[in-house]
């Protein structure tokens, strides 16, 4: 029934299947927060600290080299940097340029996204662009700090990032590549979905892409911070210049998470606190007018890591039914990420995904998609029972029933 088809292209159906392939390797939505991983993945930490340093405001990348207050809207004619200036010296050095704001590209717009990064305010895979997603980050900080809410990076806001961010050393560090970093498992994706049911795990392919969700940043990016290094031959004890990202996964909330809002609008999801305190703010993939996200209040059923991926035909839009099913292993190149947390309402959830670098600007067939960084935080942050509550969709979903209602009515057959 190809209707209902496009419900859960990007779900997966993690929930359709809950029978075992193989012992121990369980691929289903109603596994238990303390469920054994089924997959084998390297769980070596590489997280480095960073010593204290000075006091952050006496940072020369904390001051301010040139505040215009006449610019309301800065453009690439008024903003002097650009992305060919991004190198580790010049974002951890040179002082800021500001406001921050429209298409524009450079050192000081990538140390705004290292500093939204760290008080969790995501602005998805930093790439020192000043794109949606850093503009709605830097809206919705604004707004939560009580600042003038323009998506527009001023003094104020830059001063208060950084205060909220705390000492945390140097906006780029240099990160020395370790074992689990060079031996891990990289596998080659096929496009072939059967080929790919056949892989131990649904793997990074190569290091740059593993660096790159461990940092939160693009490949491009870092690529752009360490042009003589090549990823293909690096190995243990190299050291690569990152963003200094937020990768601490341990420690509390600043306050408990009461509900989560997603907002089908504004693609993000937001985590808030009894008093409605955002606490955390994440871009999101969501559902599209003809295939909307859930209406109305919903709760985190279960969450599950490495999820498998059940690949039904039958269910999914664009695909002849006549196609056999699949099982994808679990990994960060499964099409619902490293994680899945599901909702009261079956086969919706909210997950990661194999390409960071559509959340924020592509749709899905209804899933709340974050990047694997993101949606793997937010697991370690919630429990089941939290309430999600999705605004917006109605409307989507009363053009949706409207359209249905003038289409011409088939007859029934005999």
């Amino acid at each position: 029934m190809k209707t209902f088809k496009s419900f859960l292209l990007c779900f997966a159906f993690v929930a359709g299947c809950t029978k075992e392939t193989e012992p121990g390797r369980i691929y289903t939505d109603t596994l238990p927060a303390t469920q054994e991983n089924p997959v084998e993945v390297f769980a070596e930490d590489t997280t480095q600290n960073v010593p204290a340093g000075p006091d952050v405001f006496d940072e020369p990348w904390a001051q301010t080299a040139e505040f215009d207050s006449t610019i309301t809207t800065p453009d690439t004619t008024t903003f002097k940097e650009r992305y060919k200036d991004i190198t580790p010296e010049a974002v951890n050095t040179k002082k800021m340029t500001l406001p921050i704001g429209g298409r524009i590209s450079g050192p000081s717009v990538l140390r705004v996204q290292i500093l939204l990064d760290r008080v969790r305010f995501s602005p998805g895979s930093m790439d020192g662009n000043f794109g949606n997603n850093t503009r709605k980050a830097v809206y919705w900080f604004q707004h939560q700090n009580g600042l003038k809410t323009t998506g527009i990076v001023d003094n104020q806001t830059f001063k208060k990032l950084v205060e909220k961010a705390g000492n945390f050393g140097k906006p780029i560090i240099s990160y020395k590549l370790a074992e689990g970093d060079i031996k891990y498992p990289f596998t080659k994706i096929p496009k072939d979905i059967y080929e790919r049911a056949k892989l131990r795990g649904t793997y990074y392919e190569n290091l740059a892409e593993k660096l790159g969700e461990d940092f939160h940043l693009s490949p491009e990016l870092l690529k752009t911070l360490n042009p003589k290094t090549d990823f293909q031959k690096a190995k243990v004890g190299d050291e690569v210049f990152v963003p200094n990202s937020y990768t601490d996964t341990s420690g509390d909330a600043p306050a408990p998470i009461a509900r989560l809002v997603v907002s089908h609008e504004g693609y993000y999801l937001h985590a808030l606190d009894t008093a409605g305190n955002i606490i955390y703010h994440f871009p999101s993939t969501l559902g599209a007018s003809y295939d909307p996200s859930p209406t109305g209040n919903l709760k985190v059923r279960s969450k599950t890591i490495d999820p498998w991926w059940h690949y039904q035909p039958k269910i999914l839009e664009r695909v002849k039914d006549t196609e056999k099913d699949a099982i994808i292993p679990g990994g960060p190149n499964n099409s619902v990420g490293k994680v899945w947390m599901a909702l009261s309402k079956r086969h919706y959830g909210i997950h990661g995904t194999s390409a960071p670098e559509t959340i924020g600007y592509a749709q899905s067939a209804g899933c709340v998609r974050l990047t694997n960084w993101d949606a793997l935080f937010l697991s370690t942050k919630i429990e089941p029972g939290v309430e999600v509550d999705f605004v917006e969709a109605k409307r989507d979903v009363a053009k949706k029933e409207k359209a249905e209602e003038e289409k011409p009515k088939k007859k029934k057959r005999e």
